[in-house]
């Protein structure tokens, strides 16, 4: 193999990513990466520290990797390592001794290079999301922030129970912003910002923890819920915000509920996370089910009997996973014995998902019932406009249990009580913060709940 000089090769690469990559982000990721040398087929780059190594290893490394590739003949593999530059030969054993002291703080945080910053699923594009009358305006956003970023709606804010699509639709946005302009996109949970957060007050590394998140021009944050109740983070992700919106750099968030009724978030953030657009995605409709699944069998390039479909469509309503689970197992059994499909064989081959199903069915009606019961108040008192305290607060609670403990939307709860969608989310509110100085209220919602079968508190 020719001997390679590295500084030259990193020279020419450098130069290439260079015109490719606007002045701010050279800077800021590739003009720190110091050549190490060549060994075995691999090129060594060092980089100060793993905040560093993390970042373009999950961000630029295809890049890096083809601009090497483009200036030698050799096809040469890059690895990173951590080489803090030393002021004095006296310290040379420092940087050795810090990087250990960062891995033990990682390990015990059980926060990993792949944890850290996680890829955008490759499944998950707009052309694999199936539309429907329960997320068409959720995607008609999420499209509109693809197309035109932070010009559109910023911030977008969706929420929606699980395993409707909320990921889906996010990492879709990520995957078409990264095939029309060079941007640098991040999508992370909010738990696994917490974990690097925690991470960078114990490595003393809070500034490149700003910088790598006030830097990107696309943040993607699952599971923003995760913010209530941790103060230092919330004061943190506060300025992120301010330093992203102000830049005009896109912010998409995700929840398993409405803004307002994330409880313990601060009212400042709150307000920002409403300056854009606010979309629900609703639980999925029959058509959209029965879509989802004709969609997954023409991608696993098999058929069912139209009454299997149906079945499945009609029977598992929760999520998309279940409606995945029951498919496969459905396509599995089919496949593995040879034998026809039977509605009785699908019956026993998903008799625990219809089980869990049919746990999970609980109507408003039979909510309203419970609650009045409770309370020892008429049931029509339950969508009256009558608001004596005696009747205004069952009713209220009410509304709270039917929030929680249905896969229903708000309008859907609205109608069921005969107000406004306002209405329900003050009366979800107003529970929440009363639950929080009330234990006696507390013990209520347990006691109606358990009774309609899933203990809440």
């Amino acid at each position: 193999m020719k001997a390679l000089d590295v500084n030259d090769l990193w020279r020419s690469s450098a130069g290439k990513l260079q015109k490719i990559l606007n002045a701010d982000i050279y800077s800021r990721w590739i003009e720190v990466i110091q050549p190490v040398e060549c060994r075995e087929s691999t090129l060594i780059l060092a980089v100060d520290n793993d905040f560093y190594q993390e970042w373009l290893e999950e961000n630029y490394l295809p890049l890096i990797q083809q601009a090497v590739n483009s200036s030698t003949d050799q096809q040469l593999e890059i690895k990173f390592v951590i080489q803090a530059r030393a002021k004095a030969d006296s310290t040379t054993d420092a940087p050795q001794a810090e990087k250990t002291r960062r891995k033990t703080i990682r390990e015990r945080l059980g926060i990993s290079t792949r944890q850290a910053s996680s890829p955008l699923n490759s499944g998950y594009t707009f052309d694999e999301f199936i539309v429907g009358p329960c997320n068409n305006f959720a995607h008609a956003a999420c499209l509109a922030v693809a197309q035109a970023p932070a010009r559109a709606y910023n911030p977008l804010f969706i929420y929606g129970g699980n395993g409707l699509g909320k990921t889906h639709l996010m990492h879709a946005i990520g995957h078409h912003i990264l095939k029309d302009a060079r941007a640098a996109v991040r999508y992370i949970s909010c738990e696994t910002m917490l974990n690097e957060y925690i991470a960078a007050l114990q490595d003393q590394s809070m500034p490149e923890f700003r910088k790598a998140y006030r830097s990107i021009d696309i943040l993607l944050i699952d599971d923003i819920q995760f913010l209530a109740g941790k103060d230092a983070l919330q004061e943190e992700f506060f300025h992120t915000f301010n330093a992203l919106f102000d830049a005009r750099k896109q912010i998409v968030m995700t929840s398993d509920r409405p803004v307002t009724e994330i409880t313990r978030l601060e009212k400042r953030l709150v307000t920002r996370f409403e300056w854009g657009l606010v979309t629900e995605i609703e639980p999925l409709d029959l058509e959209t089910r029965l879509a989802i699944l004709h969609h997954k069998l023409h991608n696993m390039q098999t058929s069912l009997p139209d009454e299997i479909i149906t079945f499945i469509a009609e029977n598992v309503r929760s999520n998309v996973r279940p409606i995945e689970g029951a498919l496969t197992r459905a396509v599995s059994y089919a496949s593995l014995t040879g034998r026809p499909l039977t509605i009785d064989s699908l019956k026993h081959l998903l008799r625990d998902t219809l089980d869990n199903e049919k746990q999970e069915e609980i109507t408003f009606d039979v909510i309203q019932r419970t609650v009045a019961e409770h309370y020892d108040v008429r049931l029509s008192d339950m969508t009256s406009t009558r608001r004596p305290r005696d009747i205004a607060a069952p009713r209220q609670l009410a509304m709270y249990l039917c929030r929680k403990m249905t896969r229903s939307s708000l309008p859907d709860i609205a109608n069921a009580f005969r107000k406004t969608h306002a209405t329900i989310l003050h009366a979800c509110k107003t529970v929440e913060n009363r639950m929080a100085v009330e234990p006696e209220l507390r013990d209520e919602v347990r006691t109606i709940s358990t009774k309609l079968g899933k203990r809440l508190v």
